[in-house]
């Protein structure tokens, strides 16, 4: 059963990668993961935020960033500014606090849009996952490797993943959807 452990694996890093770009999406509070997509100018080569500096969420509207080296805090704060977060960075010398500003209703809106555009790219995904896995199990049959009887069990495996699948995609929208609305 390779075609059913593969496409088990597909399913469930294509949740994972949604649940990644999830958390970059912002709501009203405060997560380092916010943070993740921002690329500083480091040392000649544009570099992952949280490869120059410690970000943390003291406070649930504020993010503060501890760069390892004094030399980074203007790069970084040119990063957080340049990308579409829509922050306004400050520092004091040391740390770049990074206050959070309440989401107006029509950045939520626009959010949800956004968050349910990652969910059929997840979804699209997983549909693949099971399209393979299908045409594997038609070719395995056609080759004489499965019984009739033994193929329709195994589709009907690879459905009852994707429909598991499927129905975790949507849990994460929703509790991320409600996060988002509220205020």
């Amino acid at each position: 059963m390779p075609s059913l452990q593969e496409a088990k694996r597909r399913m469930e890093s294509a949740v994972e990668a949604v649940r990644r770009e999830f958390a970059s999406v912002r709501t009203g509070k405060a997560t380092p993961a916010l943070l993740d997509t921002v690329r500083v100018e480091a040392y000649g080569s544009h570099v992952p935020l949280n490869q120059v500096a410690t970000v943390s969420a003291p406070e649930p509207r504020l993010l503060v960033i501890q760069p390892w080296d004094r030399g980074m805090i203007g790069p970084i704060e040119k990063a957080i500014q340049t990308s579409d977060l829509g922050l306004n960075p400050s520092n004091d010398g040391k740390v770049i606090r990074v206050p959070i500003p309440p989401l107006t209703e029509e950045r939520r809106k626009e959010y949800v849009r956004l968050l349910h555009k990652m969910t059929e790219e997840g979804r699209v995904a997983v549909r693949q996952a099971r399209k393979d896995a299908n045409d594997d199990i038609k070719r395995r049959q056609k080759d004489g490797e499965l019984s009739e009887d033994d193929a329709r069990r195994e589709q009907d495996e690879v459905q009852k993943l994707t429909d598991r699948y499927i129905h975790q995609l949507e849990e994460i929208l929703k509790h991320k959807e409600a996060e988002v609305m509220e205020v």
